[in-house]
């Protein structure tokens, strides 16, 4: 198992702080910056998108105005027919105007009726058939553009996952270290699935929204300035408060997800320590810790939706005032002949359809909000500090398996150090076991080996080159590990096996397998090599997983072996396969061996005592044990021990 600083386990526990995101509303620009630039390889599609969105608005915004023409025939035709025939429109105004009906008279003047001829119906059928297929170009127009949009979504979430990943491979130890689990699993899936609706949803919905709101004010202004003047006091009313909620409510959606992430970080870790829960009887204060967790992800979920959710309603308010203004005024101007019965109609469409868009932007808010809130989790997920240099600057040498640490020094955190000084020199094909108390430095020394850390003073030399000469994957490609806790993944065994050499062939899977004394016990599963593990290898049993992380190393075929621990976790029995597999493992290849049990560590070359970053004693077991010192007291400690509980 990794360990963290001080030599304890690395992880976060559901004590740790969990790093919560950055509020959007601290760098909203920044994180818009960083999406455009995301989306800038998208704008051919994204070009042609509103093209068709433009194409589809005009196509629509016109069609109120063929229905009101359409209007207009009826109204004609209903209205002539009522009046007496051979008489001129001019007449017949004047008619009604000496006969005290002004009024009617008005509105007939602002009419093209015809005194005796009724509705003209190959009209009426020409602009219905028109409108008709109006709507249906703009529709197909729209699917259009939500296919490209679904697209251009799609492809730009497929880079930021592929981004996320190769990131995860170039971060170090230190970053997995501080992060807890939870919150980094919600930061590369909770949020780019949000952020990938909020791309396809919100973007497409925004561009249709800002065309409509310009194509229809063009339209309204053709009708009817004066009412076009009406609708346009609402804008700046409805942009306010859309405004003003939406700042409140921001600071709300950056705390929902910084809780997200903390209540996966606990759910996460109770989920892998179930058994140890149920064992110390802490289900009562986990299910607390939970309900504390989810109480304080509630609060701000809560006002975020509710402050973001009355947006619409008071969208809707403003609109309905609006259309009841334009139904006052526009109902005056049919009847003073201004205006048309038709135009008044096309004119209320266009009300609906200017309020609408922003009425649309408006119930789109939440989803933007909540949206950029993630983009800038991921966005300071992906501009975490890296592992820097990728590239030898000095020739790899060949693997040999000499390894010096040279007055080398090493702090976690600056107040306190860990390693100082620390000289060790092993050469080819010896086994180095380095024992000591928790928190002396044992796996940091390891880790320090394998350039999971830098060490701040002193120098690593492999081979006779100085590590940091090399690249991390020269440097790594020399080690093989057999960690505690087994890693195998979801999957084959074989493949499990073979994920220790990129293109290794099925005999030497197997080779590998004899080699670690697990090939017998995989020939006895019904399906073989070919047995499927489920995702904590659950399914067999921890000496087996052992085994198969054994094999891995032996496929990997290393120069220099890290065995960590390897043991802890199986019974005598296995113990003692486990420790004939790893004594064929370790020969002919330079092996650190760290282990609390000092009875399986009393054949190695030479045996490193470590106590708070130092090397306090080094020798062979019969050495150490001669002088009495501080191996001799831990050897005596553990001996002693094992008689008590024997007993």
């Amino acid at each position: 198992m990794m360990r963290g600083p001080g030599g304890g386990p690395r992880g976060g526990g559901h004590g740790m702080m969990t790093p919560g995101p950055p509020q959007s509303a601290r760098d909203l620009r920044g994180t818009l910056r960083q999406l455009v630039g995301r989306l800038r390889p998208e704008g051919w599609a994204i070009a042609l998108a509103a093209v068709l969105a433009a194409t589809g608005v005009a196509v629509v915004v016109i069609a109120p105005r063929i229905i009101g023409s359409a209007t207009d025939v009826i109204f004609n035709g209903v209205l002539g027919k009522a009046l007496p025939a051979g008489l001129t429109r001019a007449q017949a105004v004047t008619y009604l105007r000496t006969h005290g009906q002004r009024q009617l008279a008005q509105l007939l003047s602002g009419t093209n009726a015809v005194p005796g001829q009724g509705i003209d119906m190959a009209s009426l059928g020409r602009l219905l058939g028109l409108a008709v297929a109006l709507y249906l170009a703009g529709a197909a127009f729209s699917w259009i553009q939500g296919y490209l949009m679904a697209g251009v979504a799609q492809r730009t979430i497929f880079g930021m996952r592929r981004d996320v990943e190769a990131k995860l491979s170039r971060l170090p130890l230190r970053y997995f270290d501080s992060t807890p689990h939870g919150d980094l699993l919600s930061r590369v899936t909770n949020d780019i699935d949000n952020l990938t609706t909020t791309i396809q949803q919100g973007l497409s919905q925004l561009l249709t929204s800002v065309l409509t709101i310009v194509g229809v004010l063009a339209m309204m202004l053709l009708v009817s300035p004066l009412l076009a003047a009406v609708s346009v006091v609402m804008v700046p009313l409805s942009l306010g408060v859309t405004v003003l909620i939406a700042r409140r409510s921001q600071l709300h959606f950056g705390n929902q997800w910084k809780r997200t992430g903390s209540v996966n970080s606990l759910v996460e870790q109770t989920h892998t320590g179930h058994a140890l829960v149920q064992v110390f009887g802490r289900s009562r204060s986990t299910m607390e810790d939970f309900q504390r967790e989810n109480q304080a992800l509630y609060e701000p979920s809560f006002r975020a939706q509710f402050l973001s959710g009355i947006i619409q309603p008071a969208m809707f308010f403003l609109a309905n005032l609006n259309y009841v203004a334009i139904a006052v005024i526009g109902g005056y101007r049919v009847v003073s002949g201004a205006m048309t019965l038709g135009d008044i109609q096309a004119f209320i469409q266009y009300s609906r359809q200017f309020t609408n868009p922003i009425s649309q932007i408006a119930s789109q808010m939440n989803l933007l909000q909540s949206g950029l809130a993630s983009a800038e989790r991921v966005f300071e997920f992906l501009g975490a500090g890296e592992e820097e240099e990728a590239v030898d600057r000095q020739r790899p040498p060949a693997p040999e398996g000499h390894v010096l640490l040279d007055q080398v020094s090493f702090r976690y955190t600056a107040d306190r150090p860990l390693i100082e000084d620390f000289t060790l020199e092993v050469n080819p094909g010896e086994t180095v076991a380095i024992v000591g108390p928790t928190g002396a430095g044992k796996t940091t020394v390891v880790n320090l080996l394998m350039r999971f850390y830098e060490i701040d003073s002193g120098h690593i030399y492999l081979d006779g080159v100085d590590a940091a000469l090399l690249s991390r994957d020269s440097v790594r490609s020399r080690f093989g590990m057999v960690l505690q806790d087994t890693w195998l993944f979801a999957g084959s065994i074989k493949d499990n096996i073979a994920y220790g050499r990129a293109g290794a062939t099925e005999e030497e899977v197997l080779a590998a397998a004899r080699a670690a004394f697990v090939d017998h016990f995989l020939r006895t599963l019904p399906d073989g090599y070919e047995t499927l593990l489920d995702a904590d290898a659950g399914n067999i049993s921890a000496g087996q997983r052992q085994l198969l992380t054994i094999a891995r190393a032996f496929l990997a075929d290393p120069s220099i072996l890290i065995l960590d621990e390897a043991t802890s976790n199986v019974d005598t029995r296995t113990e003692v396969l486990i420790q004939e597999a790893m004594a064929r493992l370790r020969h002919g290849r330079t092996s650190f061996v760290i282990a609390h049990r000092l009875s399986t560590i009393r054949n190695a070359d030479s045996i490193v005592v470590m106590d708070q970053g130092r090397i306090v004693e080094q020798g062979s077991h019969e050495e150490l044990m001669a002088c009495q010192g501080f191996y001799y007291d831990l050897y005596q400690s553990q001996f002693t021990n094992a008689l008590e509980l024997a007993g």
